[in-house]
């Protein structure tokens, strides 16, 4: 575990991204009829841009890519489509980070052949490698970034990854890579609770 591979961002420096990004479109001048975030990854800021550009009309659209830490799918499968006719309509879709850029594509496709007649993007976090590059982004980053609000989620991967080291090996080193001491706690207390239950 190479704790320069992971970006760890807290929630108030994920909020100051967020408010940048709505910035860079707000200078843009450009008007959308309504903002469509990827779930799970764009919700968070699909809400605080909604609020810091007064949009009301917020739809989500699952998809499913991810099966862990640095490993996708063969393809991104949208699982839940928004429930709307978009034709017509100019949206922004948002995300956290455009990392394969692949998902961004297949929801950017999907929304053009339904008809949408202007479909843009917004990400937080860029990859260079990304196959999209995102009409808005506020940073570019190589590393594998930990959102706020998937903390847990992350922890257990990499514990599950590392299962063969002692526990306390396995806490200094979630520490170093930047986990706060009691959100690690709070996981691996839970998880151990969990497997005593079993």
């Amino acid at each position: 575990m190479d704790e320069s591979e992971f970006e760890i961002v807290d929630w108030q420096t994920f909020y100051s991204l967020c408010l940048e990004a709505a910035d860079k479109v707000k200078r843009s001048k450009k008007r959308y009829d309504a903002f469509v975030g990827i779930s799970r990854g764009g919700l968070v800021p699909l809400r605080i841009l909604s609020d810091e550009l007064e949009q009301e009309n917020l739809f989500v659209i699952r998809v499913v890519f991810y099966e862990d830490i640095k490993k996708t799918a063969t393809e991104p499968i949208i699982k839940d489509d928004i429930k709307i006719n978009v034709k017509g309509l100019k949206l922004l879709v948002i995300d956290d980070v455009s990392d394969s850029g692949r998902s961004l594509k297949k929801v950017i496709e999907y929304l053009r052949d339904a008809g949408a007649k202007e479909v843009d993007s917004l990400t937080i976090f860029y990859k260079p490698h990304s196959e999209v590059i995102p009409t808005f982004y506020v940073r570019e980053t190589k590393k594998w970034i930990v959102f706020p609000h998937e903390r847990r989620e992350t922890i257990l991967k990499i514990i599950e990854k590392e299962k063969n080291k002692p526990m306390e090996k396995l806490r200094e080193d979630l520490i170093n890579i930047g986990f706060e001491p009691y959100v690690v706690d709070r996981v691996l207390t839970s998880k151990s609770e969990k497997e005593t239950e079993i």
